[in-house]
């Protein structure tokens, strides 16, 4: 969870959902506008599992803003190079 240049963003890792639910849920209540949440490869899944928990069951009128979705590639530690899934979920709370 992290604030840089007035963007809210959380990264999705291998924690529970709830600890993602609970860290956006945070950010909104401190008065973030937008939440961005980040996620690679496997942990995409986490990340949707996080936004669709928020809409269902905390905030009901949760607007997805825009889904960016892409590729990265990292060099692994014997040089060979793989490529990993990346998605950004941009969400906005309503005025």
């Amino acid at each position: 969870m992290s604030e840089s240049e007035g963007e809210a963003v959380v990264l999705i890792g291998k924690k529970p959902v709830m600890n993602y639910v609970v860290a956006c849920m945070t950010l909104f209540n401190s008065g973030a506008k937008q939440v961005v949440v980040k996620a690679r490869g496997r942990a995409i899944s986490r990340a949707v599992d996080t936004v669709e928990l928020i809409r269902r069951a905390f905030i009901k009128d949760l607007v997805i803003k825009n889904i960016s979705i892409g590729t990265q590639e990292l060099t692994g530690q014997n040089g060979q190079k793989t490529n990993v899934s990346t998605m950004e979920i941009v969400l906005a709370r309503p005025k």
